[in-house]
């Protein structure tokens, strides 16, 4: 086949808006997979025999699951048919949310936990999907319609989860979840377009091993990354473990009510839309330092969870708003060291961000075991703390020109 007949296929096959709009969904529902467990923690431990230090093993055992994904699955979207793997993981994913929902042990729940993390990576897959086959006109679009429907996954998984518990119970929301799976697999096995792009003829151990290489070899990424998954180990003990106070005295909140802090979160994440445009002016490293003494001074008021669902969900909010402020400045500046390897090294910063969550989450509630809820959120604040001794470091490292101050090291 000539270049030119498949550029002319490419064209097409562009994904329209409706399409756009489509994986939107397909991947907001995906994404939510890996949420919907989280405000379920106190129903889980009771049904499953779990104590309150091994509930943190349920976000844990998702988030090694996604990691899993990111390195072994992923990396095939450059190798083979996109279209192909995406459908197979939306089964799988559905196969696998369906066994959590009959599951009647902590052990098998966990494992098809792990496999619907695996799963859910299509996500990724699918933006990769929409940003191949969008003609260059209409590629930042459609990848910008994509990723909103990722956000919203994100934010509102919490809320839908909670809600559908109360009224039916913790195992009906990975049986409608593995239900919703299906339906966009037949739905995207119906209308998907062909994936004619150009595959990459990469060994796939080289692929899989890409984000070592992209750790040792590039200072953005590294530095970046080590940041990105701090924050997100003090995410994941927020979000992975706050369900364990407010189940508890004195609130008793249901799984619902608990969902609904999603909500909450959302208003903050939203509200860190301009972060793209403060990296674009140049203040990505002065603008990181701030929302990182946010986020740590967020804590100070979700710490009084057990006292105050006020301060509580003032906390959230500002947690959320620094959290993906640095998020989005991470991936700007990452891509920026080398746009030519955009995908694979927002791969790489999600490996980071897999290991960061569930570290954090199965800390959080290993600590609320022992201490309470003024333990777990110490150690939520202590990631922060970590994070910001890596950017001061970097700071001061740049301003005394150690290892120079290009963005690769080779």
């Amino acid at each position: 086949m000539t270049s030119a007949t498949r550029r002319g296929e490419r064209e097409s096959t562009a994904v329209s808006s409706r399409m756009a709009l489509l994986l939107a969904f397909a991947s907001g529902v995906a994404v939510a997979n890996v949420y919907y467990s989280q405000p379920l923690l106190n129903d889980l431990g009771a049904q499953l025999h779990m104590s309150t230090a091994d509930l943190g093993w349920v976000t844990t055992a998702t988030q090694g699951g996604y990691l899993l994904g990111l390195v072994m699955v992923v990396p095939l979207g450059d190798r083979f048919d996109r279209r192909r793997i995406v459908i197979v993981q939306l089964v799988i994913a559905a196969l696998a949310l369906f066994g959590t929902a009959v599951a009647s042990s902590a052990w098998f729940f966990l494992a098809c936990s792990a496999l619907v993390g695996a799963a859910s990576t299509v996500v990724q897959v699918i933006t990769a999907f929409a940003a191949a086959v969008s003609g260059p006109g209409r590629r930042g679009r459609t990848v910008g319609v994509v990723t909103s429907g990722v956000v919203i996954g994100i934010l509102l998984a919490r809320t839908v989860s909670g809600f559908i518990a109360d009224l039916w119970g913790w195992p009906s929301v990975f049986g409608v979840a593995g239900v919703l799976m299906l339906g966009v697999a037949v739905w995207l096995a119906r209308t998907l377009p062909r994936d004619i792009t150009d595959k990459v003829n990469l060994p796939y151990h080289r692929a899989v091993g890409s984000v070592v290489e992209l750790t040792l070899r590039n200072r953005v990424f590294r530095v970046r990354s080590l940041i990105g998954g701090l924050m997100f180990a003090s995410f994941g003990a927020a979000w992975g473990a706050m369900a364990l106070p407010l189940a508890g005295a004195p609130w008793h909140l249901s799984a619902m009510h608990i969902g609904l802090f999603g909500i909450v979160g959302a208003a903050g994440a939203l509200g860190a839309s301009g972060a793209g445009r403060w990296a674009d002016g140049g203040r990505a490293e002065s603008v990181t330092g701030v929302t990182l003494i946010l986020f740590l001074g967020s804590w100070l008021a979700i710490a009084q969870a057990p006292n105050s669902l006020v301060l509580l969900a003032i906390g959230l909010v500002v947690l959320d708003f620094a959290g993906e402020a640095i998020h989005v400045i991470n991936q700007h500046l990452i891509v920026e060291s080398d746009p030519a390897k955009a995908t694979g090294l927002i791969g790489g910063y999600m490996v980071y961000y897999s290991i960061g969550t569930g570290a954090g989450a199965i800390a959080a509630t290993v600590a609320y075991a022992e201490g309470g809820w003024t333990m777990a959120s110490l150690v939520g604040a202590v990631f922060v703390v970590a994070a910001l001794a890596v950017w001061a470091g970097e700071r001061m490292c740049t301003r005394l020109s150690c290892g120079g101050r290009s963005v690769v090291q080779r």
